[in-house]
């Protein structure tokens, strides 16, 4: 069920893989896409597996109806869940307890975060990180009243298999030129993860890397390597002590 799952400092980091979940072929196991398709009983049921996981009701697990754009959404004290519709946004902050907040990918990197019982979640795909998602969740948090901030970054398509037209690739890096990268075949690529790292090190934040290629391994979803069939895994982070 995950791939990663660690408590830092009072905060529960967790990556999901493919394993353990109700879905059935070709999108089992645990996938954690969208509840409109047509694997909506499978999610349904791997949301109720993951939030029995971290001890809070199903409704408790906080999604967004992502869109590869820069907004953040505040979970605020009080906010009635579960939100409908979803807000369009690719970031995630609270200082709440009581909920988990998720990013959903399949190749995009998700990105959590904490500092001062303060928590934030981000989807950055190549979009995302050349608009800045990563940098705006970090001052969604700061603006909460965190300060020394630590970043998990998950599994993602990686700088050697992330192949792209040179175009895109030279546009990219122009904006973020850590992200400039080629293929183990000798191919334009770009490494999102790198680029966020140095987003991250500019505003100062410790990163801890628990990155896999999704493409490279088979126990993750890959939109690149299994198309329209390929589940969602999400990135989960809570709360656990202050």
């Amino acid at each position: 069920m995950f791939g990663y799952d660690e408590v830092r400092q009072g905060v529960r980091f967790a990556f999901t893989d493919r394993f353990g979940g109700a879905s059935k072929p070709p999108y089992g196991e645990l996938n954690l896409g969208t509840a409109a398709g047509p694997d909506v009983d499978g999610v349904r049921a791997n949301f109720g597996l993951i939030a029995s996981e971290f001890g809070v009701p199903a409704e408790q697990v906080v999604v967004l109806h992502q869109v590869h754009g820069r907004d953040v959404h505040v979970v605020r004290p009080g906010d009635e869940l579960p939100m409908s519709p979803a807000p369009k946004a690719d970031g995630l902050v609270t200082t709440r307890t009581d909920v988990v907040l998720a990013v959903r990918a399949a190749d995009c990197l998700p990105v959590l975060l904490s500092a001062d019982g303060v928590i934030g979640a981000a989807h950055s795909g190549r979009k995302g990180m050349y608009a800045g998602i990563v940098p705006a969740t970090v001052d969604a948090m700061r603006a909460l009243g965190a300060e020394r901030i630590t970043a998990v970054l998950g599994p993602y398509a990686c700088g050697k298999c992330y192949e792209v037209p040179e175009d895109m690739r030279a546009e990219v890096a122009e904006q973020v030129p850590a992200s400039y990268s080629e293929t183990s075949w000798g191919t334009p690529a770009i490494d999102v993860a790198a680029g966020v790292r140095a987003q991250l090190a500019e505003l100062e934040v410790e990163v801890v890397d628990a990155t896999a290629c999704t493409i490279e391994s088979e126990d993750l979803y890959s939109y690149r390597r299994e198309g329209p069939e390929s589940g969602r895994m999400a990135g989960l982070i809570k709360l656990v002590s202050r």
